[in-house]
């Protein structure tokens, strides 16, 4: 193959070069030119991971619910179904762009052109014959900026600062979903075990009238009894109702969170597992505060977007300062805008110096408001910081206060059992009244709802600690029935 002829192929190699990306793009082809830069984080790639975890989240997750729905099934949901997390995962992949564009700064910039032309000359007069003309032009040019005073560098380190904080922020909103499934969860258990305890209070107060009317039939009470007795029975029959009322109210929420249609039955434990408390021990208050100051994802996205205004007010000065750009043309047989010359080739190149003089004062005022822009980004991870210790701080008095209600509201319901117990037996031996017995079964009713008030806070608090200081993970509502987590020590 002659020189002449391998020249005129280097067009048709220039036109595949360029055109190919942008069909790839077009089409959603698979090619080289997807993250050719390499700065696609690996959680993008493998999915994110929870702390305390060893496998990504699941991105999609479906339950058939047959059996009352266990909380780690609940969380699975919740993390599947969540529009927040699928905004906020899409956030990361924008950033992701910004860092390649800032990346893409540092390299040349080529374009080219090929141009065809098929020119027919036909005149009136047969005396001048007619021309027919096929010719073509091609162009190729490359720019390179070689030197600036910072501006690339800052824009990079300010993407991937944003891209860190991106990231932070989707670990941050992972915390939040957990929190709010595992609140409406045990919102709805609770309703549920209080149903449940309301209804044993029915059948409780419905023994009690079929014993007084049995009394007053012998002769042994009068009817004030019996009256007394159906009160506390219709009393306890309204209490249920509200109960239930209470109880639909906080599927709802619950399936708001998980993602489940209505047209589909939600059961939850109508229980909470006396066995399943776990561990009672915590770490100082002290700690957490420590480790969510060095490691809570809401503190890291406000650090790193305070740093990346920080490199943005870096930029905004260097962009009034010069640059030096290099670039170099070729030409075959026309310049852009000039006539065709057919054989003629023509290469430049050039060594740039940039300096801007003056722009009506934009670049000042720009520059201020970058450093407003600091000013409002160091507030705002002030406010951060001060938001995540109060969560810690309420979070660990919850906990606290929770352990030291779970022994208490035990003893109270075992102690209202034996004395509703012993009027029960004191009342149909003819021993006690009805007024003895109905306070007795007031005061288990009582005892009923504080012990499932206190397992179902205990049981909360403590993973609401761990999504409050931003640990939480899968890890902590698995491997049980009731999923109550053992804190870290």
């Amino acid at each position: 193959m002659n020189v002449k002829r391998l020249l005129g192929t280097v067009p048709f190699f220039v036109a595949v070069v360029f055109v190919w990306p942008s069909l790839a793009r077009s089409f959603e082809i698979p090619y080289i030119f997807s993250d050719p830069l390499r700065i696609t984080p690996a959680v993008v790639e493998k999915g994110a991971i929870l702390p305390g975890d060893t496998a990504p989240i699941p991105r999609s997750f479906q339950k058939k619910i047959t059996q009352p729905l266990a909380l780690v099934d609940a969380v699975d949901l919740a993390l599947s179904n969540n529009p927040k997390l699928t905004e906020s995962w899409a956030d990361i992949k924008v950033q992701t762009g910004a860092v390649g564009q800032a990346y893409a700064a540092y390299l040349p910039v080529l374009n080219g052109s090929i141009n065809w032309t098929a020119d027919n000359v036909h005149y009136s007069d047969s005396q001048i014959p007619s021309t027919d003309i096929n010719h073509y032009t091609s162009q190729a040019s490359a720019t390179w900026r070689i030197f600036d005073f910072g501006g690339r560098s800052a824009n990079r380190h300010s993407a991937e600062n944003l891209l860190a904080a991106a990231l932070a922020t989707y670990d941050v909103t992972l915390q939040e979903a957990l929190a709010g499934v595992i609140q409406a969860y045990f919102d709805a258990t609770t309703a549920s075990a209080s149903l449940n305890a309301k209804i044993k209070g029915e059948e409780i107060s419905q023994s009690l009238l079929l014993s007084a009317q049995g009394r007053e039939a012998e002769g042994a009470t009068s009817q004030l009894d019996t009256l007394r007795a159906a009160t506390a029975l219709a009393k306890a029959a309204l209490d249920k109702n509200r109960a239930l009322g209470s109880f639909q109210k906080s599927l709802a929420v619950l399936r708001y969170y998980v993602g489940i249609p209505g047209s589909v039955e939600l059961l939850v434990p109508s229980e909470l597992d006396e066995n399943q408390v776990g561990e009672r021990q915590s770490k100082e208050l002290s700690l957490w505060l420590d480790e969510a100051q060095k490691n809570h994802p809401s503190i890291t996205a406000a650090k790193k977007q305070l740093e990346a205004a920080q490199e943005q007010m870096i930029s905004t000065k260097s962009a009034g300062l010069p640059t030096i750009d290099l670039s170099g043309n070729y030409y075959q047989n026309t310049r852009p805008g000039a006539s065709v010359s057919p054989g003629a080739t023509e290469t430049t190149l050039t060594v740039a110096l940039s300096i801007p003089l003056f722009d009506g004062f934009a670049s000042t005022y720009k520059f201020r408001g970058a450093q407003a822009q600091v000013e409002k980004q160091a507030a705002a991870l002030s406010g951060v910081e001060q938001q995540v210790a109060m969560g810690i701080i309420k979070a660990h008095a919850d906990t606290t206060s929770a352990l030291r209600n779970l022994e208490a509201s035990a003893k109270l319901l075992a102690l209202a059992q034996s004395a509703l117990a012993t009027s029960q037996r004191r009342y149909e031996n003819g021993a006690g009244d009805i007024a003895e017995v109905l306070s007795t079964q007031a005061a288990l009713a009582d005892a009923w709802n504080e012990r499932v008030r206190a397992l179902a806070e205990w049981h909360s608090a403590r993973l609401l600690l761990l999504a409050n200081a931003g640990k939480m993970g899968r890890f902590a509502v698995a491997g049980s029935a009731a999923n109550v987590p053992v804190l870290p020590k």
